[in-house]
């Protein structure tokens, strides 16, 4: 499992996480600074990366095949970027996403990827 991460940022409390850390191999939980917490499935995440390789960048449609992603897919490091976001280095290769807070909250709210 990873290390727990600490984070803070500028936004409001609702997207300010205060505890990010792998809950178990395939679920990530972060508590938000409103006492809210989120757990996320990691294969879910790896599937709603958000980046130029996984999302067209101008229509938006996903390029990312899910049959691509392997079903043990996890979390081999998660990095702070800047204070909006994380950037997470995946098992399967890729690390070139970023997961800005908002983004993740609403995730974590049950907004679709």
């Amino acid at each position: 499992m990873l290390p727990e991460m600490t984070e803070s940022s500028p936004a409001g409390s609702a997207t300010r996480p205060e505890k990010i850390a792998q809950k178990s191999d395939t679920e990530l939980l972060i508590r938000w600074a409103d006492g809210a917490e989120s757990v996320y499935p990691v294969r879910a995440l790896r599937l709603a990366c958000g980046c130029a390789s996984c999302v067209d960048e101008w229509s938006g449609e996903n390029r990312l095949d899910p049959a691509s992603v392997p079903t043990d897919v996890h979390p081999l490091a998660i990095e702070p970027v800047g204070r909006y976001a994380i950037q997470i280095e995946w098992s399967d290769g890729h690390a070139t996403g970023i997961y800005p807070f908002e983004r993740l909250r609403a995730l974590g709210d049950g907004e679709p990827a």
